[in-house]
């Protein structure tokens, strides 16, 4: 045997991509202190939290107007199944967690979906999870968005499509049809 064949099987590991959004990042860097676009090994029994407080919150946000602590994640996996999930958990007094359409109030806490937008204050933060199979730790990857997240998820229209196949709700802009044009006209 080679030891190409002897060597064990490379464990995937579960990752969970969040993606942050704030519209005065630009002139208040509240996110100078994450670590962008590289992954960053978690522990499994660790909780991870995010706020201000530098000596609790291993993801620190630069921002008065942020809590100690805004919340946590518990990384676990489901009873009966090789499935790992994250929890998340509003750690603030103030501030409502709001995880797609459902809002936390302080200590209560639901399962992350594998995808999500979670908000507090003016901050938006699109949270992806990529499967894995490790049980000792998973992995954190950052991502700084440019522009609201909450726009770049277009959801889908509820209004009938007209016979043109063209909805007006898409194109809020103008309220009409695109035109085609001739691209040889002047």
């Amino acid at each position: 045997m080679t030891s190409f064949e002897e060597a064990g099987t490379e464990e995937t590991v579960t990752c969970l991509h969040m993606t942050f959004y704030h519209p005065c990042q630009q002139d208040k860097m509240m996110f100078r202190c994450l670590n962008f676009c590289k992954r960053e090994q978690v522990r499994a029994d660790e909780m991870p939290k995010f706020g201000r407080d530098s000596n609790v919150c291993r993801y620190n946000l630069m921002d008065t107007r942020v809590s100690r602590i805004q919340f946590a994640l518990q990384f676990y996996r489901k009873l009966n199944s090789s499935e790992f999930c994250f929890e998340i958990k509003n750690m603030s007094k103030k501030t409502k967690l709001i995880v797609d359409q459902t809002e936390l109030a302080y200590l209560n806490k639901i399962d992350l979906p594998w995808k999500c937008i979670i908000c507090f204050g003016d901050y938006q933060i699109l949270a992806e999870i990529e499967e894995g199979e490790s049980v000792d730790y998973f992995e954190t990857h950052l991502h700084l968005a440019e522009v609201p997240i909450l726009q770049e998820r277009c959801p889908p229209s509820l209004q009938p499509i007209p016979e043109n196949g063209f909805s007006s709700s898409l194109f809020p802009s103008k309220g009409k049809s695109p035109m085609e044009t001739d691209e040889n006209e002047s």
